[in-house]
Parts: C-alpha cells; sequence; structure tokens
C-alpha cells in the first residue's frame, strides 16, 4: 500500500442518510484486565468518528492548523454528556455513529452512539468549538460551514 489518499477508501467510513459510521474493532489496548472497554477508550472511539465524519464532509484538521481556509483553527471540545449503556468486549466489532445537530457560529452540536449490531452500548451528546490559535472562538469559514449546514438539514 503506497498510504496515498484514497488507497484505504473505507479507512474513514462511510456517510449515510442520517450522518456517519466508522467501524471499530476492540482491541486488547482498549480494555481492562477482564476483556472489557475501559471507559475512557469510547472518547477515543468517538474522537475518531468526528475526525473521520469532518474527514469525508472536507474538512481536514490539517488545513485549518496550516491555516488554508483564513486564520489557524482548530476544534476542541466544549462540553460533552455521555451514557454507558452496556459493556463492549474485546474483539466485538463496533459501529461509532455520528450525526449532526446544528453547525452554528462557532460551534458544532452532535450525537455519538457506540453500537455492537443493534445493540447500544454508549451514547454521548457533544459539543465542539471551533477556536483560534490563542483559544478564542471563531466561526467556522463560510465554505465549510456550509459543507456542514446541508447535512444538518438532511437529518
Amino acid at each position: 500500500m503506497t498510504g496515498e489518499a484514497g488507497s484505504w477508501p473505507d479507512l474513514a467510513g462511510r456517510l449515510t442518510a442520517d450522518g456517519h459510521v466508522l467501524p471499530v474493532r476492540v482491541y486488547y489496548e482498549d480494555t481492562d484486565f477482564t476483556g472489557v472497554v475501559y471507559h475512557a477508550a469510547y472518547l477515543k472511539f468517538i474522537e475518531r468518528g468526528r475526525s473521520d465524519f469532518l474527514r469525508l464532509c472536507g474538512i481536514h484538521h490539517a488545513e485549518l492548523s496550516d491555516g488554508v481556509h483564513g486564520e489557524v483553527l482548530a476544534f476542541a471540545v466544549r462540553r460533552m454528556e455521555i451514557d454507558f449503556h452496556a459493556p463492549a468486549r474485546i474483539d466485538d466489532l463496533l459501529e461509532i455513529v455520528t450525526r449532526l445537530e446544528s453547525a452554528r457560529g462557532a460551534r458544532l452540536c452532535l450525537t455519538q452512539e457506540v453500537r455492537r449490531a443493534e445493540t447500544l452500548l454508549f451514547s454521548a451528546s457533544v459539543t465542539v468549538a471551533v477556536i483560534s490559535a490563542e483559544g478564542r472562538p471563531r466561526r467556522l469559514p463560510a465554505r465549510l460551514a456550509a459543507r456542514l449546514q446541508g447535512l444538518a438539514a438532511a437529518v
């Protein structure tokens, strides 16, 4: 594999009619000594889901941090409300489902779920802020915000 963009088209998951789905396998490193997924691993799973959702929407962290769209920008989690519903275990195949609820100003509001087949294991409501290099709130550049507005309206 060359590592070129597009070499692994499914690596970032897929956009669906109501959001984004990222497949994840549970590895030993994700679990505690009993083989159950450690609670903090879910935060890593949903971070990957948010990042790949944005990537497939054409919003790239590297471009934001390089100032490609104007000022240097980044995303920072502002608020998160989480619920643990059932445990995941080593070798489980999971789906991280990310849905954009709204994109307004400097704020993205998303809901995320971790599922094993039809079983809900974990859910989160996440507010992400767009910030400058100095940590001040900034609006997402209009061209990028327009990409997200279409998705939020469809949900």
